[in-house]
């Protein structure tokens, strides 16, 4: 735990230190006793304590990566943060590196300036084992919100799977509702919204458990459709400030050959109409879009007065270019006017227009750049060399540089396709994700998800959820200071003497720390020398 600077921020950020201790190898365990960490202060009524929990990697990284990973074996590795309820014990164990972390965050411009925190740690005597002081700054600034489009896919069905509740029931409401605040919290500000269930991640034939937004009826003299539930997700959103609704894929995933598993409502029951036995370019999905997308961009052009995002297949490769065009035209008219994105990596898609906005993996994203465009980026599974990345088995900074690196390059979006996929890969069976961090050992550990699921119905965030809300915070700082000053600025403090690109940045660890304080004093300055004007 670092004493020896400031822990600084502005209102609103959630600010994190780590408490690090050595329990000995002792034969007992009952020797060890507990544990009772403890805050005085005068913040110490909003700080948060959580206990950094092992998890299981079983795959850490791929053959070939490089040589910037913490570890590369399988095995127990630091991610979970189990919160500690104030006055509650900690229970350590014997004789390997375990930590405490502490997070503090104000909103109250009240409190802002600076305070001393005081941290202890205790026996179950009460004798102290450990104290310090450290002092926390709170700038009376809050940031802007955050300029570009940060989307982290949440799945509505591993909610439901996982703690075993009816789809839409008022406990999945409940869950809904909390998951989607504990993204907001991490900047995501734009939601993939299942329409239909989307056709992601899920094997070819297979299907994954159905959550449709939209109730479509078929009564034999054509098709209506209910937006009820849709209207109550819209609320949901609206309540925790995601700005951007992103549309279910209206095609499946890796070539757009087939169609969503999309259920309808007869006289006779539910029962699924389309999905993979069903082509892309059927005329019965066509009509079934010709009713269906005219009434949704109605009912959002009247509901919902934020950004709205289509898709029409989840990363085509170069090859499968033929297929995406012909699913494209199947509902092309239906779309004029709206923003299409899609995530892909061949600028093939980009330069012949199949695709409007396209979404780029970063280590594929140089064509682009050299071609005069900053597009948007996204990382995932095969993202693992020489880019920034949230695998656990990475340091913390290949997951904040990411912050910087979008403002440098002018990104207008970024994309993660798991903040909560509790499932092995192509959707297979549901696992427990506090034993299996790799979707069955399919993609390096955490790539699938940032946060645990809460026994009581909460989510549970890890390491990386908060290093990466630190990373767009940075950006957020960014933005204000060039709002404040100029573009040049802002990049100068963290462009490393214009050396920062998506394959290209330091690792050293106090670089981004140093560089954010500098960030925070050139707005500082630049606010104090406009009062004095």
């Amino acid at each position: 735990m670092r004493t020896d600077v400031p822990l600084s921020g502005f209102l609103g950020e959630t600010l994190s230190v780590q408490l690090a201790y050595l329990p000995p190898a002792t034969e007992s365990l009952a020797a060890l006793g507990s544990l009772h960490p403890r805050v005085h202060g005068p913040l110490a009524d909003l700080v948060q304590v959580a206990t950094v929990e092992l998890v299981p990697c079983h795959l850490v990284a791929f053959d070939g990566h490089d040589e910037g990973y913490l570890r590369d074996a399988p095995g127990l590795y630091p991610d979970l943060l189990r919160p500690v309820p104030p006055g509650t014990a900690v229970s350590p164990a014997v004789g390997h590196w375990q930590s405490l972390w502490f997070d503090v965050e104000v909103s109250d411009p009240a409190r802002a300036g600076r305070h001393d925190l005081h941290l202890s740690v205790t026996d179950g005597d009460g004798a102290t084992l450990f104290e310090a002081s450290v002092e926390v700054v709170i700038h009376p600034v809050e940031l802007p919100a955050l300029d570009i489009v940060n989307t982290h896919w949440l799945h509505a069905d591993s909610l439901a799977e996982y703690y075993r509740v009816p789809v839409f029931s008022e406990e999945h409401w409940d869950l809904l509702d909390a998951y989607l605040g504990a993204a907001a919290r991490m900047r995501v500000n734009s939601v993939l919204t299942p329409t239909w269930t989307p056709p992601l991640d899920t094997a070819v034939g297979g299907e994954r458990t159905p959550v449709q937004l939209i109730r479509i009826v078929d009564d034999g003299g054509g098709h209506v459709f209910d937006f009820g539930l849709l209207g109550r997700w819209l609320g949901l959103c609206r309540k925790h400030g995601i700005a951007t609704l992103e549309i279910a894929h209206l095609f499946t995933q890796w070539g757009a050959t087939a169609t969503p598993a999309i259920h309808v409502d007869t006289p006779t029951g539910t029962e699924r109409r389309f999905g993979w036995d069903v082509p892309a370019t059927d005329p019965r999905y066509r009509d079934l879009m010709a009713q269906l997308l005219p009434a949704l961009r109605g009912y959002l052009a009247e509901h919902w007065d934020g950004g709205v995002l289509f898709h029409i297949s989840d990363e085509p490769r170069a090859h499968m270019l033929a297929d995406y065009r012909a699913a494209r035209a199947v509902v092309e008219d239906l779309l004029t006017g709206a923003t299409v994105v899609d995530a892909l990596s061949d600028y093939e898609f980009a330069s012949s227009g199949a695709v409007d906005t396209p979404i780029v993996a970063t280590n594929h994203v140089q064509e682009f750049l050299d071609h005069g465009q900053s597009p948007w980026v996204y990382y995932c599974v095969s993202q693992h060399r020489d880019v920034a990345n949230r695998f656990i088995g990475l340091p913390s900074l290949r997951n904040r540089v990411l912050g910087r690196q979008l403002f440098v390059a002018g990104a207008p979006g970024f994309l993660h396709w798991g903040f909560n996929f509790w499932a092995a890969q192509y959707s297979t069976r549901a696992i427990d994700p506090f034993t299996d961090t790799c979707a069955g050992g399919a993609f390096p550990a955490g790539d699938p998800f940032v946060v645990y699921p809460g026994p009581d119905g909460r989510p549970w965030p890890s390491i990386r959820y908060r290093v990466f809300a630190q990373a767009m915070d940075d950006h957020r700082a960014l933005q204000l200071l060039r709002d404040l000053t100029d573009e040049a600025t802002a990049r100068a403090l963290v462009d490393q003497a214009g050396t920062l690109g998506y394959a290209t940045f330091s690792y050293d660890r106090e670089h981004y720390l140093d560089s954010r304080r500098a960030v925070d004093a050139a707005i500082l300055a630049e606010l104090g020398a406009r009062r004095h004007e």
